[in-house]
């Protein structure tokens, strides 16, 4: 009997076919004593252990480059964390076996991050996973991750770590379905980069039996259980429309009444330049540079290296847009060499343009490197500063790079609430706004991205959401100056009509939903994308929201 779930829609497209559940790690080892003469031994082997399975997630991120890389780099880091070792090391030298001091040291560090606010919780998901690798090294059974099958599957799991998403092969896994997750998790994020429809948040996905036919839909985060042939028939059908628009929509962003709205990409470096071509981005929106910082958390990368990397961006866009975020560091991003280990809420601290304001040859060299790299290029060339609070942020990172002799334009994210209240008084002192919805839903609802069971407020159709994402474009135009939007809410087709409507002047998202953008805005004009908005912001909820904007640009 066909039955019909909800959960969030965070990839486009439809996948149907049988369930396969994700394999996990025995995850705790029996508590046994060791002699004391066993101890050096053990020591080595849970050494051995750590540097094979952090050795893994850096060779994974190498094959997936772009987002993944810098994800699983990140894990890496954490299973080499030198306080973790001491620790494990500690657990052994009293008589703990190597795999039980591993359990033990990693769990007493996952209640630290649990309870260091829920910015860090969201950390917890990728902790969990770097400890059963290295438990199942050690206990030599398999480790965890995605099933074998010669058939396609869809793939069911309670999250999905990004080792396993980032290197999923979309000609054997269909799609997926996660129990946790929000549309900015990292595994939402990575799914649509590999172009695998996806729904996450969704109750009870871990009570679907395996071998069960299902039909996901990544657009709508309806999962159709046991779904009957005209079902399927229908929802084939629909997505083959889909790919049929998506053929026939090529060339720069617009509106069916010629409005532009010009589609950029978000790229994590050089690796994901290829596919942002492909899908025809007019440039990049947001160029996030951590990936060459999280090489090294001890040390900054050099100019030399960053001058060399930021090129190999700037060259593949002649006469394009490029807008470079500079290092956006702390949080779930730490860096040894820059930010404060002991800080009780690092989501709310000292990270972004404040790191960066308080290490400032941090920040000349990497504004320095851009200026070289951009010399001689027929590109447009823009950079801005993430975490801007006020007025006083955005002069003070102006003028860092007027220091650095920077001939760019100089931008500012409206990631905090106040930014988009005083977008104005910021455009005195840069040129442009960006719009990073996933931190401004984040500090606005006070809602953790990576925590499922708060991912309703994660949503960037809410209406407070588009409120701001409003007074921001509102501003800017009063300023005659640019407002864009380069979070993850860009990815959404109809959202993407709805932002128009409010006034955002472009578009940056991952390329794999450019094509399905481009389509979508073309089928309406601007006065229908407006009163969308409208009806969108006039909404008490997000699922009210996307649906009154769906009534108005369908015509019901």
């Amino acid at each position: 009997m066909e039955t019909t779930l909800r959960g969030v829609g965070v990839s486009h497209g439809v996948a149907i076919g049988e369930v396969r559940h994700m394999g996990t790690a025995v995850l705790e080892p029996p508590a046994k004593q060791i002699p004391a003469e066993d101890a050096e031994r053990e020591q080595g082997r849970a050494r051995q252990a750590v540097e094979a399975v952090a050795a893994d997630l850096t060779a994974r991120g190498n094959l997936a480059g772009g987002e993944a890389q810098a994800v699983l780099e990140a894990q890496a880091m954490m299973a080499q964390d030198p306080e973790l070792i001491a620790d494990v090391d500690r657990r052994i030298a009293v008589g703990s076996t190597a795999e039980r001091a591993v359990y033990d040291a990693f769990a007493a560090y996952r209640e630290l991050l649990a309870g260091a606010g829920e910015y860090l919780a969201g950390r917890v998901a990728d902790l969990d996973d770097v400890r059963n690798r290295i438990v199942a090294r050690l206990l030599g059974v398999p480790m965890p991750g995605v099933p074998d099958s010669d058939e396609p599957y869809v793939l069911v799991a309670r999250d999905l770590a990004p080792a396993d998403t980032a290197l999923l092969d979309p000609t054997l896994v269909l799609g997926f379905v996660t129990e946790e997750g929000g549309p900015t998790s990292h595994s939402a994020i990575l799914a649509r980069a590999l172009g695998v429809p996806a729904v996450v948040a969704l109750p009870g996905a871990g009570e679907l039996a395996e071998g069960t036919v299902i039909a996901v839909d990544g657009s709508t985060g309806d999962i159709f259980v046991n779904p009957s042939d005209e079902k399927k028939a229908e929802l084939e059908t629909a997505a083959a429309e889909r790919k049929a628009a998506l053929s026939a929509s090529t060339g720069p962003g617009a509106t069916a009444d010629g409005h532009k709205v010009p589609l950029l990409a978000n790229v994590g470096g050089p690796a994901d330049v290829p596919a942002a071509v492909e899908a025809g981005a007019e440039g990049v929106g947001l160029f996030r540079t951590e990936f060459l910082f999280l090489d090294d958390s001890k040390n900054a990368p050099t100019e030399e290296k960053q001058v060399e990397a930021y090129r190999q961006v700037l060259e593949a866009f002649p006469e394009g847009r490029v807008v470079v975020r500079v290092l956006d560091a702390g949080a779930d991003k730490p860096l040894d060499f820059l930010t404060p280990s002991d800080e009780p809420n690092p989501a709310l601290g000292v990270r972004g343009l404040r790191t960066l304001l308080d290490h400032p040859e941090v920040l000349r060299t990497q504004l320095t490197a851009l200026a070289k790299a951009a010399e001689g290029l027929p590109v447009y060339l823009e950079v801005m500063a993430p975490m801007v609070a006020d007025r006083a942020d955005a002069r003070a990172f102006a003028d860092a790079c007027r220091e650095a002799g920077l001939r760019a334009k100089f931008g500012a994210m409206v990631e905090i609430p106040s930014a988009a209240l005083r977008a104005r008084s910021i455009l005195q002192e840069v040129e442009f706004l960006s719009l990073g919805t996933n931190d401004l839903a984040q500090y606005t609802f006070a809602a953790d991205r990576q925590v499922g069971a708060v991912s309703r407020l994660q949503d960037p159709w809410q209406p407070a959401l588009l409120d701001l994402v409003a007074l921001s474009a509102e501003g800017a135009k009063a300023e005659g100056k640019s407002c864009g939007v380069c979070g993850e809410a860009a990815s959404d087709p109809l959202l993407a009509c709805v932002l128009t409507g409010l006034g955002v002047t472009s578009l940056s998202m991952g390329a794999a939903s450019i094509p399905y953008v481009r389509a979508t805005l073309a089928k309406y004009t601007l006065a229908q994308c407006e009163r969308a908005a409208a009806a969108a912001r006039a909404a008490d909820s997000a699922e009210e929201a996307r649906e009154a904007a769906q009534a108005v640009l369908s015509g019901e």
